[in-house]
């Protein structure tokens, strides 16, 4: 089944672009960035930044743009059954050349687990250097991490 991302989570001030790579069954079905309940997303950029946590999810978006992060996706669409990184197939990669053009503050790019690092450099040429950071998936079948080691290595986006 092809499926599409959402746009883009930004503002021009964001000096951190964060990447998925595709919203899963849940994110789709109700509209949000990082909406299965599972999926430890919203808990860790609360705690990171030591934010007050919340349900309501244009609080959440304002969170981010507070602390000048963008949230978006490598793939633009994509094949997939389920929401499983690994069941995606014929990927179209999202616009970095334009959206980082509109955003000349973002420095670093870091990348919500392995998946959407790898397609990020088979698909993305970027036209000048950025820091890149793969941190631990907060999907929940990530399993292999605690919340605790996530989130010590999730700190790395709030000393940027």
């Amino acid at each position: 089944m092809k499926i599409y991302s959402f746009p883009a989570l930004s503002n021009p001030e964001a000096s951190v672009l964060l990447l998925g790579t595709m919203p899963g069954v849940k994110s789709l079905e109700i509209n949000q960035y990082y909406g299965h309940p599972q999926n430890n997303f919203w808990k860790l950029i609360t705690q990171v930044f030591e934010e007050a946590s919340t349900t309501d999810y244009l609080q959440k978006i304002e969170m981010l743009k507070r602390n000048k992060i963008a949230v978006w996706d490598v793939l633009q669409a994509c094949e997939r059954y389920g929401s499983l990184d690994s069941a995606i197939i014929k990927e179209v990669p999202n616009d970095f050349t334009n959206f980082l053009k509109e955003h000349p503050n973002i420095k670093t790019i870091a990348f919500n687990g392995q998946k959407a690092a790898a397609f990020f450099k088979k698909h993305v040429q970027l036209p000048k250097e950025y820091e890149l950071i793969t941190l631990p998936s907060t999907s929940p079948a990530n399993a292999g991490k605690s919340f605790e080691q996530k989130l010590s290595e999730w700190k790395a986006i709030r000393k940027i």
